[in-house]
Order: structure tokens, then C-alpha cells, then sequence
């Protein structure tokens, strides 16, 4: 894969991509570039979801996970260089949340605003003691713009939601977890660690299966349960002759450990 000017991509193990935010001089920051490199690395995986088959996306350093928008970047923007940029990270959001391939977001530090909108797109969130959480764009005057109020609610409730939106205030990763945004939290030194591993059981499933999983998730959280069912066993029915499900009932037979090809 390419080199990109604001991220790290890399392959630490098997079938898994690590996705660094490689700004740490200023909090991992979202600017342009940022948002079209991730724009372009996430319209890759959507475009080949078989190349890869869990996906972490992490912060550089310590400090943060991401601060959300560059704001000196912003500063002095006419309305239409502020929209034009805005559509970029529009694009980006969709991509993250369109992506088929399962997506573990490792907070390494504070994810606010576009940051905590980002890790809102991953599918599910390990974060480290230290990390905090906001959605600070109502004490600028403007709104999440990436996805925050609706994802928020989904992961934490429409009440709890509201008042995190409405105040802009921080809150803790404790807090995050009690709430059931952050599935669970690590200390620093092995956030990073107990994501890879959380991705090698991941992407050692057979990958059609986890991506129809995902998607059954996705497509039931948005319409009735009736409808939500109807979903999901299309989605199983497209497992039914794969060469993985057949691998899966011979090894489980042959008491050893399948080796799937994602066919």
C-alpha cells in the first residue's frame, strides 16, 4: 500500500491492517490531508474488503487518539473553503462506515469531536485509562458534522446522547464504558497490544462470515426486527456454499483448526 503524508498503514500480523492518525505534533488533528488520505485508504478497503480482515485504527503517541478538526487550518476560511472541506470529511465518515471489514478503534488518548466521531465509526472501541471523550463542536457555534448525532445515540442512548451534545462536555473512558460506548479499557502500554489481539481472533473467523455478521448488525439496527430477520437469513443464505463453510464442519469434525480462504 501507498505512503500517506498524515497516516501510518501498516501490517503488524496476519490479515490485519493497523491504521495510525500520524499528526502527534498536533493532537493527531483532522485536516484536509488527513481526511482524504483516510478517505482514500477506506474506499480501498470497501473497494477489496477481501484483501483484509479486521482493521485497527489507532492514534500516534500518547496524548491523543485525534482532537478532532485542525482548527488553525480552519481559521480565516471563507464559508465555501470551510464547506468544501467539510464534504471531504463528510466523504470520509461514509467510507469508514460503509467498510464491510470488520473495525476495532484503539483510543489512545482524547477523541474529540471529528476524533470521537471517527472512533464512533469502528464497530467497536478499546481505549486506553487515560483517554477522554466530547463532542465539542456546540461550544464553537457549529454541530457534529461526521456522523456524532447518530451514532451517539446508538451507542449510548437518545437522553444520555442529548446531554453530551448539548453541553460539549468531556467525559471520562470510565464513563464511556459504563455507558456501553468503549468495550473495554486498557492500560496504555498494552491498548495497542490487546487490539491486535482482539483482531487476530477476528481475522482468524472465516472473513465472508464476519462480514456478513456486520452487516446483519448494521442493516437490523436501522428497521424492525421482522425486517432485520428477513435481512439476516439472505446473509446466511450467501454462506451456505461457500468453500469456508464446508471447511468449517470438516475441521470441526476432523478435531483441527480450519484454515479459511474467504471463498
Amino acid at each position: 500500500m501507498k505512503s500517506f503524508d498524515t497516516l501510518s498503514v501498516e501490517f503488524p500480523q496476519d490479515h490485519t491492517v493497523l491504521v495510525t492518525l500520524n499528526r502527534p505534533e498536533v493532537a493527531n488533528a483532522l485536516n484536509t490531508q488527513m481526511g482524504l488520505d483516510l478517505l482514500e485508504v477506506f474506499d480501498g478497503f470497501c473497494a477489496d474488503p477481501g484483501r483484509q480482515r479486521c482493521i485497527v485504527i489507532t492514534g500516534a503517541g500518547v496524548r491523543a487518539f485525534c482532537a478532532g478538526g485542525d482548527l488553525k487550518q480552519r481559521n480565516g476560511m471563507t464559508d465555501q473553503q470551510w464547506q468544501d472541506q467539510h464534504l471531504i470529511f463528510e466523504r470520509m465518515i461514509r467510507a469508514v462506515l460503509a467498510c464491510p471489514t470488520p473495525i476495532i478503534a484503539a483510543v489512545n488518548g482524547a477523541a474529540y469531536a471529528g476524533g470521537m466521531e471517527i472512533s464512533l465509526g469502528a464497530d467497536f472501541i478499546y481505549a486506553a485509562e487515560h483517554a477522554r471523550f466530547a463532542l465539542t463542536e456546540v461550544t464553537l457555534g457549529i454541530m457534529p458534522g461526521a456522523g456524532g448525532t447518530q451514532t451517539l445515540p446508538r451507542a449510548i442512548g437518545g437522553r444520555r446522547a442529548k446531554e453530551v451534545l448539548l453541553t460539549g462536555r468531556p467525559f471520562s473512558v470510565q464513563q464511556a464504558f459504563e455507558w456501553g460506548m468503549v468495550n473495554r479499557v486498557c492500560k496504555a502500554e498494552t491498548l495497542l497490544a490487546e487490539a491486535l489481539e482482539t483482531a487476530s481472533v477476528i481475522a482468524a473467523n472465516a472473513p465472508i462470515s464476519t462480514r456478513q455478521i456486520k452487516q446483519s448488525v448494521d442493516v437490523g439496527a436501522g428497521t424492525d426486527v421482522r425486517g432485520g430477520m428477513m435481512f439476516e437469513i439472505e446473509a446466511y443464505n450467501r454462506l451456505v456454499p461457500t468453500e469456508d463453510r464446508r471447511e468449517g464442519i470438516a475441521a470441526f469434525n476432523e478435531k483441527r483448526k480450519p484454515v479459511y480462504n474467504g471463498r
